[in-house]
C-alpha cells in the first residue's frame, strides 16, 4: 500500500506554478459515457510523477477506457483546499484538466483519487465532514467527474476523527451528486484488513454509508502470489457480511481489489499469472471492482528481473501495458492482440542495410535495427521503445552502407544525472556515456528512459 514512496514526489518550480486561469472540464459527451464497470476497472495513473505515460497511447493498446488519477491532498502548507500532490491547486489546474479532455476525446473517462499514502489528506485539516465534502466538490465540479475514489491509507488511517471526514464527506457526495460512483480503498491484510479498516466498516455503518465498493489492497503485507491475494478477499468477504448484515453475494457486490504490478515495495512479487488468478476469482465471485496500482508502472524495466522497486516499470519481464489488458477485461473489453505503433518503422534514408525498427517487434539483445538513418544495437530485450529515446539502443552511427562500430564513449565533462536533482530546461547532464540536455523541468526522468522525453541525446561524449 506504500504506493506513494516509490518516487519522490518532485517539486514544482515557479514556472510551473504560474497556470493560467481555471478551467472548468466539460462533462463527457453522450457518446464517450461510461458504464460503471470502467469505473470499477480505472487502473491508477499518476499524472505528474512517476514519467506518466500518454493515457491515449495505453487505450489504443489495451482497450482500457478509464483511468484513476491520483492523488488530491490537502496543500503541503496547510488549509482546506484540493491540490493535486499538494502542490498544484485544483482551483488553477489547467494540465489535468487537458489530460482529462484528451481521454474523453479518445472515448474514455477518469474517476479522481484522494488520499494515498503519505501526505495530509483534506479529512485531516478540514475539521468536519461537511467541509472536507465542500473541497472534493470543487474536484468534482472542476473535472465533471462521474466517479471519485477515498484512497484510506496512512497515516489519515489511524486517524478516526480523519476518517470519520473522510467517510461523512464520501456520503455527502453521494447525496449531492446523483449517479457519482464513489469507492472506498484500504489496506489489506490475510484477514481481509487490519483493525483499523474494521474501525473504519463500523464507522461507515454508524453513518448508514454504503459506497458503490470497498476495496482492499492485497500487497505489502507478506502476501505471496495470487492465491494469498484471494485469500484476503475471502476474509474481507466475511467480513462485509459479519460487518454490514449483507448476504454473501450482496457482500461480493460491494467488494473490490486493489493489486500491485511487478515487485511490490515490500519485495513480494505479482506477476501476470497472478493478475490472470485474481481476474478469475473477481469475475467467478462478481466483485464489484478489480484495478490495480500504477500504470507508470506497467512497462518492463531496463533490467527486466531487477530487485528494487521501481515506480516507472514492474521489475518483471513484459511487454508495454500487459497489467492494463487484466483491468480492460474484467470492464468487459478484449483488448488488442497487436500493439498499435506509435513511430514511424520505414526504412531510413542513407544506405541502412539492419532493418527498420518496429514498435510491435520484440527484440532481442545484440539485435540491429535502422532508425531515422542510424543503425541502432539492443542492450537486451526490448519492444516499443523508440531509438534514440531509449537507453536500451546504442547508436551504432549513421549508415552509410553497413553498421558502424558503437562511437566511443570518451570522457563525460558535463556532470553526471542524479535522479533526485531537479533540471530546468537548458540543463545538460551526462549519462550513460552520452551528453543529455532537459528540454523542460524535470527530476527522476532517467536520460533516454522516459516517456515524454524530456531529455535530448546530444551523442557520445
Amino acid at each position: 500500500m506504500h504506493r506513494r514512496t516509490l518516487a519522490a514526489l518532485a517539486a514544482v518550480g515557479a514556472g510551473a506554478l504560474a497556470v493560467a486561469a481555471a478551467v472548468v472540464v466539460s462533462a463527457p459527451s453522450a457518446n464517450a459515457a461510461l458504464t460503471s464497470n470502467w469505473y470499477a476497472s480505472a487502473p491508477y495513473l499518476m499524472p505528474f510523477d512517476n514519467s506518466p505515460p500518454d493515457p491515449v497511447e495505453v487505450m489504443n493498446a489495451t482497450g482500457q477506457k478509464a483511468f484513476q488519477l491520483a492523488f488530491i491532498l490537502a496543500p503541503n502548507g496547510g488549509g482546506c483546499s484540493p491540490t493535486w500532490d499538494g502542490t498544484r491547486a485544483v482551483s488553477g489546474d489547467t494540465d489535468a484538466a487537458n489530460l482529462i479532455s484528451r481521454i474523453r476525446a479518445n472515448g474514455g473517462d477518469v474517476s479522481v483519487s484522494i488520499g494515498g499514502y503519505g501526505g495530509t489528506k483534506l479529512g485531516q485539516t478540514c475539521g468536519t465532514p461537511a467541509a472536507t465534502a465542500a473541497a472534493y466538490q470543487q474536484v468534482v465540479t472542476k473535472y465533471a467527474l462521474k466517479a471519485i475514489d477515498f484512497d484510506l491509507e496512512e497515516p489519515e488511517y489511524e486517524n478516526a476523527a480523519a476518517v470519520h471526514n473522510e467517510l461523512g464527506a464520501a456520503q455527502i457526495l453521494q447525496q449531492n451528486n446523483p449517479g457519482l460512483y464513489v469507492s472506498v480503498t484500504t489496506a489489506g491484510t490475510a484477514a481481509g484488513t487490519g483493525w483499523f479498516g474494521q474501525q473504519m466498516f463500523n464507522d461507515a455503518k454508524s453513518l448508514g454509508f454504503t459506497p458503490a465498493n470497498y476495496s482492499i489492497m492485497p500487497f505489502d503485507g507478506g502476501f505471496n502470489g495470487g492465491s494469498s491475494q484471494t485469500a484476503a478477499l475471502e476474509a474481507l468477504h466475511s467480513l462485509l457480511m459479519t460487518t454490514f448484515g449483507w448476504s454473501s453475494d450482496n457482500a461480493y457486490a460491494h467488494e473490490g481489489v486493489s493489486m500491485m504490478n511487478g515487485r511490490s515495495d515490500a519485495g513480494e512479487y505479482f506477476r501476470q499469472a497472478d493478475f490472470q488468478t485474481v481476474l478469475d476469482y473477481a469475475t467467478g465471485h462478481h466483485l464489484a471492482r478489480y484495478t490495480y496500482w500504477s500504470v507508470n508502472r506497467d512497462r518492463q524495466c531496463a533490467d527486466p528481473n531487477q530487485s528494487t522497486t521501481s515506480g516507472t516499470c514492474s521489475s518483471v519481464p513484459q511487454t508495454a501495458w500487459e497489467f492494463t489488458k487484466y483491468t480492460a477485461r474484467f470492464a468487459g473489453a478484449t483488448p488488442p492482440t497487436t500493439q498499435p505503433s506509435t513511430s514511424t518503422s520505414s526504412a531510413p534514408p542513407g544506405g541502412c542495410t539492419a532493418p527498420a525498427w518496429v514498435s510491435s517487434t520484440a527484440y532481442t539483445g545484440g539485435a540491429l535495427v535502422s532508425y531515422n538513418g542510424h543503425t541502432w544495437k539492443a542492450q537486451w530485450w526490448t519492444q516499443n521503445e523508440t531509438p534514440g529515446t531509449a537507453s536500451v539502443w546504442v547508436d551504432q552511427g549513421a549508415c552509410s552502407g553497413t553498421p558502424s562500430s558503437p562511437p566511443p564513449t570518451g570522457t563525460c565533462t558535463a556532470a553526471a544525472w542524479v535522479a533526485t536533482t531537479a533540471y530546468n530546461g537548458g540543463a545538460v547532464v551526462s549519462y550513460g556515456g552520452h551528453k543529455w540536455t532537459a528540454k523542460w523541468w524535470t527530476q527522476g526522468d532517467i536520460p533516454g528512459n522516459n516517456s515524454q522525453g524530456v531529455w535530448t541525446d546530444n551523442g557520445a561524449c
